[in-house]
């Protein structure tokens, strides 16, 4: 039995991560990355303290509701004032590991959420 979800054609779907990169589509990005439901780029942020609104900008973030920060090998705490500007703006954060914004992304997709990532590369 196939149980494979059916997603639109174009979404990004995250394969794999680790090694300093991610896969994603089937196709490998290396360092961080900023993953939305049609367009996955890179992102030259290399640790949680380096993200600002000028490192990841709202204005890029049209129509999504939930930003998952993918905080590295581990999670950590967003600075208040950083989360109600996104808040301010219709956008929730939500800051786990990398590897549970990889998995928590793909769910959010599966069930057509305006939903976009944001990926700090792991080892």
């Amino acid at each position: 039995m196939d149980i494979t979800p059916l997603l639109p054609k174009g979404r990004q779907v995250i394969n794999g991560y680790g090694d300093m990169g991610f896969r994603v589509n089937g196709v490998r990005f290396e360092g961080s990355v900023l993953v939305r439901p049609d367009l996955t780029t890179t992102w030259p942020v290399t640790s949680i303290a380096a993200l600002t609104l000028e490192s990841l900008p709202i204005d890029g973030l049209a129509g999504i509701e939930i930003l998952l920060i993918g905080g590295g090998s581990r999670g950590t705490v967003i600075l208040p004032g950083l989360r109600r500007q996104y808040a301010n703006h219709g956008i929730v954060l939500e800051v786990m590991d990398t590897g549970a914004a990889c998995r928590t992304f793909n769910v959010l997709l599966v069930e057509e959420r305006r939903v976009a990532a944001a990926l700090i590369a792991v080892p």
